[in-house]
């Protein structure tokens, strides 16, 4: 599948998915945002892709939105961000939404949009050189991307306001220890340990990772009463499937499971 800003390909089950505009160290720029949305369309209809993994390429993760496509716009510049954050946006609902986990690997810097996506992973890895910053204040912007969404559920109320307001850079380990990602790696070690819990949700049940994914998207918001009904239709709609019945016969057979993601 060709593309100009994105490189993505599906193998045994694993969609990869890489942020690939060298010229521009990964910055998202319009074109970008549709081809995320295009790859997002295939991760969430294609039933081969049971886990995506998303990476930069090179140095760099993504520094945030291309500013200098940006200032070109002239008197467009309130179209042009509408129509990249309208891309990006519906990309990262329908990854949220999908039945296979996205689990990211951070190559490098994640600035702005690239720190909000880091954000929507439900697996997240980083190299031990990756830098995170929201950076949107800095130059007079708010955030897009998720991050004021995910953000402050991940690291609480003040420390997001902090990083949103300050711009205060953090390190692979201080994002670990305030529970933005969930793991550390070299860099030489980064994209076979992604490769490896990636492979791991491949083989899993997708329809009961999708189910997880999907109520916790509430947690926060829904009433106890709403989310406890939502748990009763998710766990009963998991026997209409065909790993549901066939986890719980594996395990009281006390056999290995074959998940067939269905």
């Amino acid at each position: 599948m060709s593309y100009e800003t994105i490189q993505f390909s599906i193998t045994d089950h694993i969609a990869h998915l890489t942020l690939c505009r060298p010229d521009a160290n990964n910055a998202l720029n319009l074109k970008m945002a549709q081809e995320l949305l295009d790859a997002s369309l295939i991760c969430t209809t294609d039933v081969r892709v049971r886990c995506l993994i998303i990476t930069g390429d090179g140095k760099m993760f993504c520094p945030g939105g291309d500013l200098k496509e940006m200032n070109a716009q002239g008197d467009n510049k309130p179209s042009h961000l509408s129509k990249m954050a309208i891309h990006l946006h519906d990309s990262l609902v329908r990854m949220a939404h999908m039945n296979a986990p996205v689990v990211i690997a951070v190559n490098g810097t994640a600035a702005g949009a690239g720190f909000s996506m880091v954000l929507s992973g439900d697996y997240v890895i980083a190299s031990d050189k990756a830098k995170f910053v929201s950076a949107y204040t800095a130059s007079a912007l708010t955030p897009d991307g998720s991050s004021t969404y995910y953000l402050a559920k991940q690291v609480g109320l003040l420390r997001a306001k902090e990083l949103m307001m300050t711009n205060r850079v953090l390190t692979a380990q201080e994002a670990l220890q305030w529970g933005m990602i969930n793991q550390v790696a070299t860099p030489d070690e980064l994209m076979s340990k992604a490769e490896q819990i990636a492979s791991q949700f491949a083989q899993g049940p997708t329809q009961a990772f999708g189910g997880v994914k999907r109520m916790l998207l509430g947690a926060f918001s829904q009433s106890l009463e709403t989310q406890l009904d939502t748990e009763t239709r998710t766990i009963a709609s998991m026997m209409h499937t065909h790993d549901g019945p066939h986890g719980l016969a594996s395990f009281l057979e006390r056999k290995t499971p074959t998940y067939k993601g269905q």
